[in-house]
């Protein structure tokens, strides 16, 4: 058994590589491109109908607000990645790896638009009356590929169980560490809370999330804006290192081990990509249930999904990291992932660290509390609304099991299987790429969207 765990983590770890990243870069770039550079030609009107609508009535069906789809959407990326994950591609990559970073948030957003609005484009309504999408919608109606939304939905279903013992993991490893207390009890009172959002269905998901995640956010991203503050002069430097280091090696520099080229760009595309999930086809099956009028207009905030996560959160920790200093201390590549609660305890003594452990421990939950939904979306799409409420137990036994390290060995299939779900999904994005296109055309073509928002604007 430890050798079948041994070449599929190999596997896995060559798969993720080079492999994975090229297929989400080129895809990001061909439908940029197919896609009229939309995003670098429309950034303060997809701002405007999006951020700048959020007290506004929300036009057309849907179960849930814009806003909360986006939220709940957030709250499955928003997370340890943001916190512990960039230090780690600074050390391994150098801080030119944010350079890249940057780069492929902008280029995944056309990935992301597009799975957005294939989720509207394609979505249904359920048994329950509820809004459903996502990618086994636009591969059953969009592609007429059945066994392919079969095997989507079957893959993700499966894939949550040791996603979700990861996240309970975290949860109950940041509690023991910061509170001393047990992971078991973490567990179960996890688990609890847990389920209590849950049975109440997507309303109230979209209800917990849209308070958790943008306080938790705007009092992480808050602090560590206080701690480059309290480094401005360090600004100038800071960017001098992301911007020069991005195109050429970076020699050994006290606790940092020097980085080749190849490696900050790949760490900075990982970083990227991982962070805000572009091409995993989970981000959609909340935009699906949303209020809207037109597909493209909930693509709209799926783009702002990524410049939330990436441009601004894995951002400010970037800037935190580099400005104090933390990554070229003596030691500091032995544990890249403590770097930024080290930073945050320099500048605000216990506080500090006690903000980045809370600010973890409220991530991971509202991430367990939305791939829940995620994954019983699955179920009821593959076996009827009964699947959906037993997964949900499942899923909810999984969070008490993860806390105290159970089925660890499960953890080393988790990347392969994440490739069992991005693979098909980006092979059905690209292939109804035409109808995202015909759909962007429309909505910007036309007196009833874009034509009209624009003359509104100017008459106010």
């Amino acid at each position: 058994m430890e050798q079948i765990v041994n070449i599929v983590t190999s596997f896995s770890n060559w798969l993720w590589g080079v492999p994975i990243i090229s297929l989400l870069v080129l895809s990001g770039l061909y439908l940029t491109i197919k896609l009229g550079f939309f995003q670098f030609r429309y950034p303060l009107y997809i701002v405007q109908q999006t951020l700048g609508s959020v007290f506004k009535k929300p036009k057309g069906e849907g179960d849930i607000s814009p806003r909360q789809a986006l939220t709940s959407a957030l709250s499955s990326t928003i997370g340890a990645a943001n916190i512990i994950g960039v230090p780690a591609a600074i050390m391994f990559g150098g801080p030119g790896a944010i350079f890249w970073m940057w780069v492929i948030a902008v280029v995944g957003m056309a990935i992301k638009f597009s799975e957005s609005v294939l989720a509207v484009r394609y979505r249904e309504k359920n048994e329950a009356g509820e809004f459903v999408g996502g990618p086994v919608y636009y591969m059953a109606k969009g592609l007429k590929w059945k066994w392919l939304a079969s095997w989507f939905a079957f893959a993700l279903m499966i894939e949550l169980i040791p996603s979700i013992m990861v996240q309970g993991n975290a949860v109950s490893s940041a509690v023991r560490e910061t509170f001393n207390g047990d992971t078991l009890v973490t567990g179960f009172i996890v688990a609890g809370l847990v389920a209590l959002v849950v049975f109440g269905g997507m309303k109230r998901i979209a209800k917990v999330t849209e308070i958790i995640v943008p306080a938790m956010a705007l009092v992480y991203v808050g602090a560590g804006f206080i701690i480059v503050l309290m480094n401005f002069s360090q600004i100038p430097d800071v960017l001098g290192l992301i911007f020069s280091y991005a195109f050429q090696p970076m020699a050994a520099l006290g606790g940092f081990a020097g980085a080749a080229i190849a490696e900050t760009i790949r760490w900075g595309f990982a970083r990227g990509l991982y962070s805000n999930e572009a091409g995993l086809g989970t981000a959609p099956i909340a935009h699906a249930a949303a209020q809207t009028d037109h597909p493209v207009r909930q693509g709209f905030w799926a783009v702002i999904g990524i410049v939330i996560d990436t441009l601004i959160i894995c951002s400010t920790t970037a800037f935190v990291v580099l400005s104090s200093g933390v990554w070229t201390r003596e030691g500091a590549m032995s544990d890249p992932a403590a770097l930024t609660t080290i930073a945050f305890r320099e500048y605000f003594g216990y506080t500090g660290s006690l903000l980045v452990t809370i600010s973890l421990i409220f991530f991971v939950l509202s991430t367990i509390i939305v791939i829940i939904f995620y994954g019983s979306r699955q179920a009821e799409y593959l076996f009827g609304l009964t699947a959906g409420k037993v997964m949900k137990v499942v899923y909810i036994a999984s969070i008490v099991i993860g806390s105290i390290g159970g089925a660890q060995m499960i953890w080393n299939f988790l990347d392969f299987m994440l490739a069992m779900i991005l693979i098909p999904n980006m092979i059905a994005v690209l292939m109804l790429s035409g109808e995202v296109k015909r759909l962007t055309t429309e909505f910007f073509s036309s007196e009833k969207y874009y034509k009209k928002d624009v003359a509104e604007k100017k008459a106010s």
